[in-house]
């Protein structure tokens, strides 16, 4: 009896601390932060690299991100709701950003605009590394796209520093960065 007790004293005075609960959202990309410097951004081939922080510290655009090349809302709605936006020409650069490598983001843009006459850029992040950055990365993916992805959003861009963020509140729909919101 006396040895249970003693197991039973050391096994209380051994309670790991209480962590700490923090009760705040995840502080992904805000107004006012700059857009990062990465490494590992490709446009059409590994041997683009593309840093988007230096683009859009010259000239003001947009960065919208996607879940997946070739999906069907990025495919069906997102994406051609800018490529079809009367202000599309006044937006300034506009840049597509998803989790895919610079092959399959090449083939998507000349499959949404062949001719190359919207100006919209494809970028691929590889590794999630520019999404990771932004803290717009979700992982409840991985069982259809095989690893992080992007979350759905749009950002303005002014002198490389988020004027807006439009960002889908469930990570995937389709609603608050569609091109009808954000280039209004």
């Amino acid at each position: 009896m006396a040895f249970r007790a003693s197991i039973l004293r050391r096994a209380v005075s051994a309670r790991p601390a209480a962590r700490g609960f923090h009760s705040t959202a995840r502080a992904y990309v805000k107004v006012g932060d700059e857009i990062p410097s990465v490494d590992g951004l490709f446009e059409k081939s590994p041997g683009n690299k593309v840093d988007l922080a230096a683009e859009l510290g010259k000239a003001d655009g947009y960065i919208v991100g996607v879940p997946g090349a070739f999906s069907g809302t990025c495919s069906g709605q997102h994406v051609p709701s800018y490529i079809n936006h009367p202000k599309l020409k006044k937006a300034g650069q506009v840049f597509v950003v998803s989790v895919n490598d610079p092959f399959v983001m090449k083939a998507w843009g000349e499959q949404l605009d062949p001719a190359g006459e919207t100006g919209i850029r494809f970028i691929a992040d590889p590794t999630a590394a520019f999404t990771k950055a932004l803290d717009l990365g979700f992982d409840d993916a991985a069982a259809i796209f095989g690893g992080t992805r992007s979350k759905r959003y749009a950002l303005k861009v002014e002198n490389g520093k988020v004027t807006e963020a439009h960002v889908e509140p469930d990570a995937t729909g389709a609603n608050v960065s569609m091109a009808d919101k954000v280039l209004r």
